[in-house]
């Protein structure tokens, strides 16, 4: 029968609206504004929690919900003047090891979290946050790169019992090693070759020396360059999950930036002190009884035994390529790290000549702090120093030598968990600097918003009034369809987890007038099959069939032109594409199938004599 859907046809339409209703619900509960504490070093406690509570009762800041667990503490507020009192209450209470960031904790049902329906993510033009575009310094990635080389360099032709008259580095890719005679030269150069096939040796003499130059490859320097930010990269995302940051936005952008945006952070110095934090590791060997004071330096291990750090870097962090915490045949916690090639060549070689002592790890910050002092005109300027910070995380015996993949063994599960913690997320691979930086504040974040919603509810109000003018019941159907589909949109947004923006907004916008510009296509068709004289039943189902090519090849080219906008566009672009992605494919699902289902409820089955679907004109009758 003509324009008649199965049962199960409606069901499944019925259940498909039933799932769109409820993945949007989440974003009628507003969020309570909150501040979330945590430390990157340590785990929370109920002391941490009594601490910031006494903090907040003794400032007079109402609070609720205080929820905690291993990783952190969440606490609700009233409003946002009181989330920004409650974040300078709980920081002076608290020591600087803590990262207090403003944050929005949901209110929608428990039930709802369950089965995964959440509110959408904003992005920073309608939650406010901060934008910063990171500079890397590639220079200082490859200098560390062949300094950690000239450390090898000099371990290597040591424990051969090479004599040499001097190794230094001439700029960051280029490393000579001078010689007394040749028979030396050569020597060294079979014993390095294996161990840095990275570097192009070349023989020389200069001043009665024989120089072997040790460079670094045009390849290789942009291999390293390509390494150094995405090491970066990846070590920003660490560092933003510590902020609580919902939907963070960290990208490359050219050769040696990155754009970083944290939406609802309004703390910029905060956010600067965790991202700019310059760390890495380093791997040395304890000094032997009897060397120079010159050649080591003392740390202190965690349980307080004063150690001798040889000054020579075994290793560095950027070698370190997975590490995780793991327990091992008997049950006793350990950390096993896995190397890359150069690495673990490196580490064998040293380890096979030193089984018995002791192999220390230090990790070395760089971190700021702010200095006021007083310039040329009397006025207070507040200036930015850098200072160095090293200690000692890891003291342990080289019981054989260690290949690739090697385990910490002696730990606590606490120092085994801190010690993977460290090294997995602690360490630039290279300084950055901030070459741009902005603040959105939540006020304006919230107009964004607002004015955002103003356009898609005057949008569809139009077309609503239009559809309905113009098709008369039909409109009706095509504007329930409407609403289905914006609802749909925001499920489909809700349940992936995609960010609004305000050009995601637009092309929410742009949606609305192109999932009804589908239906006035199979409306038009339908009006020209009834003006031709044919019956009401069969122009219904001429109309949605003959136009559902058209509708499909247009629809399939716009999802095409986004999927390439999502792809090589970078934020706003990004937003307005995952939008118009989503829109298009619900559309092509309410205005054909949902608008069908309705008109086929209202006339399917019927004997009907004429539609509602506003004017047309009837073909003339042939004359004899």
């Amino acid at each position: 029968m003509l324009n008649r859907y199965p049962l199960w046809k409606n069901l499944l339409i019925l259940f498909v609206v039933v799932l769109g209703l409820l993945y949007s619900a989440p974003n009628l509960y507003p969020d309570d504004e909150a501040i979330l504490i945590n430390n990157e070093n340590l785990e929370m406690s109920e002391a941490d929690v009594a601490q910031v509570e006494t903090a907040l009762e003794a400032a007079q800041i109402d609070f609720f919900g205080v929820e905690f667990d291993a990783n952190s503490i969440q606490v609700r507020l009233n409003g946002v003047e009181d989330q920004f009192r409650a974040k300078t209450a709980i920081e002076e209470s608290l020591t600087d090891d803590y990262i207090v960031a403003l944050n929005l904790a949901p209110t929608t049902p428990g039930w709802m979290q369950a089965i995964g329906a959440g509110k959408m993510n904003l992005g920073l033009d309608l939650q406010g946050g901060v934008h910063f575009l990171m500079e890397v310094d590639m220079d200082a990635a490859i200098e560390r790169r062949m300094a950690d080389n000239l450390s090898n360099v000099r371990s290597i032709l040591r424990e051969q019992r090479i004599r040499t008259r001097g190794i230094n580095l001439v700029d960051n890719t280029h490393l000579e090693v001078r010689f007394a005679n040749t028979q030396d030269r050569s020597s060294a150069r079979s014993e390095l070759l294996d161990n840095f096939p990275d570097l192009q040796f070349q023989n020389r003499e200069a001043n009665d020396l024989y120089i072997l130059d040790m460079r670094l490859t045009q390849d290789i320097v942009l291999q390293i360059q390509r390494d150094t930010l995405q090491a970066n990269r990846t070590t920003l995302l660490n560092r933003v999950d510590a902020l609580g940051v919902a939907e963070p936005t960290v990208q490359q952008q050219g050769s040696d930036r990155i754009v970083v945006e944290l939406p609802g952070v309004q703390d910029p110095a905060q956010a600067i002190r965790i991202l700019q934090r310059i760390a890495t590791l380093e791997f040395h060997l304890e000094a032997e009884l009897g060397a120079p004071r010159s050649s080591y330096e003392n740390y202190q291990t965690p349980d307080g035994l004063l150690v001798d750090v040889d000054n020579d870097v075994i290793l560095q962090g950027d070698r370190i390529s997975s590490v995780r915490s793991t327990l091992d045949q008997n049950g006793m916690p350990q950390v096993q790290i896995n190397l890359d090639a150069q690495g673990g060549n490196q580490i064998n070689r040293v380890t096979r000549e030193n089984v018995g002592r002791n192999m220390d790890i230090l990790l070395i910050e760089t971190k700021s702090r702010t200095i006021n002092s007083l310039d040329e005109d009397g006025n207070e300027v507040e200036e930015v120093e850098f200072y160095e910070e090293k200690r000692l995380i890891s003291h342990a015996t080289i019981r054989t030598a260690l290949p690739r993949t090697f385990v910490i063994t002696g730990l606590t599960a606490r120092e085994a968990n801190d010690l993977s913690l460290l090294i997995s997320s602690g360490s630039l691979a290279a300084p950055m600097t901030i070459v741009e930086q902005s603040v959105i504040g939540p006020s304006m974040g919230r107009e964004n918003l607002e004015a955002g919603f103003r356009g898609v509810q005057i949008a569809s109000a139009l077309v609503v009034l239009f559809m309905f003018a113009y098709y008369r019941l039909f409109g009706l159907a095509a504007n329930a369809a409407l609403i289905m589909n914006i609802l749909l949109i925001f499920s489909v947004m809700s349940l992936i987890g995609a960010t609004l923006t305000l050009p995601g907004i637009v092309g929410i916008v742009l949606t609305v007038g192109m999932a009804v510009d589908a239906n006035v296509l199979i409306f038009t068709r339908i009006r020209e099959e009834l003006a031709n004289g044919i019956s009401p039943q069969q122009a219904i189902d001429a109309g949605y069939n003959r136009a559902f090519t058209t509708i499909l090849d247009a629809n399939l080219t716009t999802f095409l032109v986004a999927v390439v906008l999502f792809t090589i566009g970078t934020g706003p672009v990004k937003g307005f594409a995952v939008t118009l992605m989503i829109g298009i494919a619900t559309s092509m699902f309410t205005a054909i199938v949902g608008t069908r289902a309705i008109v086929n409820l209202i006339y399917g089955g019927r004997t009907v004599q004429a539609l509602s679907i506003g004017n047309y004109a009837k073909a003339a009758p042939a004359s004899s």
